[in-house]
This record gives C-alpha cells, structure tokens and sequence, in this order.
C-alpha cells in the first residue's frame, strides 16, 4: 500500500549511489547476493537475542534490496536478476520470524508460524499473477520499470520492514505484532487473488473470438 509512496522519497539517493556503484564496475546481481548475505546475518543475531545487530542486518538488506533494482535500471533490466531477487526476497521474509521463534520457541512458536504461513499466500498470489500477468502481456502502470508484474495490496515491501523493524524494537511483542500484521496479510492476500483472477478473467474475454 505504501510502496508507491516510498519508491518516490527513496528513488533519488538510490540513483545516485547506484551511480557510484556502477562507475565501480559493480553489477546488480553482485549487490542482490550481498545483500542476501547480509541479511541472512539476522538469523544468528535473532538466535543470540542481540535485536540491534538483528535490526542492522535487516536493514542493509532491505538497502540494497532497492540498490540492486537502481542499479539494474542503469545496467539493463534482466529476467535473470528478476528471478535471482524475487527469490532471495522471499526466503528473507520468512527467514525474520523464524528467528524469533528460534530466539524464544515457548512464546514464538505458534505466531511465528502463521507468519510464515500468511507469507506463503502473499507471495504465491503475487508470484502466480506476475506469471499470468507477463503471458498475458498484461503492464502495470504504477511499476513500469519492474522486470516483472507487481501487484499491490495492504500489506507490500514497506509495511513488512515496518513489521521487522517493529519486532526488532519490542522484541517481547512478537506475537501480538505477528498475528496482527498476519491478518492484514491475509486481507491482501484475499484481495490479490479476488482482483487477480476478475482482471484475468476480464483479459481472457477480450481475446477470445
């Protein structure tokens, strides 16, 4: 939901540093592995409680997450650094809260769980409408320079690193934070399946002779 709002306010210091980046012969695929590394960093600091560390990993991550798109742009969208991306994304969401189940499995486990869970329906609604979405030859306005269909909802990049950053600063409200950003979750993930499959629906009679 906030997505679009952010790209905006974040657009322009990426451009630059992915400037730097670049002239440093730097290419986007090597700033997504970083990135990815630096990420998976959390998980010990989760393990060891240490939410500070935790919340620096998460954030550098979260970095060059958008660093690595900025850099693609100057460099050349590719379907290779799409799919590379989205899939270390993914397994970055879900490796967060499986953290802090690991960090406390007697207060943790069941919310971090449904987390997971919820994630599970975000990220295939997502991933199965872009698959139809680029057969389909379908664009999406607001993301133009995607390499490949992002379908918004309530809950996008920016709420899930406000989730994070939240679980990192009250650690001991994990689960009342999870079930609740759980629910907005699975109100996306409805809403995603619902609108995917009228405009799918609606593009099919379109074709059709």
């Amino acid at each position: 939901m906030l997505d679009r709002i952010s790209i905006k306010v974040i657009r322009w210091p990426l451009a630059k540093v992915a400037t730097g980046l670049d002239a440093l012969g730097l290419t986007a695929n090597q700033i997504t592995l970083f990135g990815f590394v630096m990420g998976c960093l959390a998980l010990p600091a989760l393990v060891l409680e240490q939410y500070t560390w935790a919340l620096f990993f998460i954030l550098l991550n979260r970095s060059c997450d958008g660093l690595d798109g900025a850099l693609a742009r100057i460099q050349g969208i590719s379907d290779a650094g799409g799919f590379l991306d989205i899939s270390l994304d993914f397994i970055f969401y879900s490796l967060i809260p499986f953290g802090f189940v690991l960090a406390n499995p007697d207060q943790n486990a069941i919310a971090g769980a449904f987390l997971i869970f919820t994630f599970v329906g975000t990220g295939t609604s997502f991933l199965a409408f872009a698959v139809m979405a680029g057969k389909q030859g379908i664009e999406n306005p607001v993301y133009k320079h995607k390499s490949l269909y992002y379908m918004s909802g309530l809950t996008e990049g920016t709420e899930t690193i406000g989730c994070f950053i939240l679980f990192c600063l009250f650690p001991m409200h994990f689960a009342i934070i999870a079930y609740l950003f759980a629910a907005a979750c699975w109100f996306t993930t409805a809403t995603r399946i619902y609108s995917g499959f009228q405009t799918l629906k609606a593009t099919h009679k379109k074709v059709e002779p």
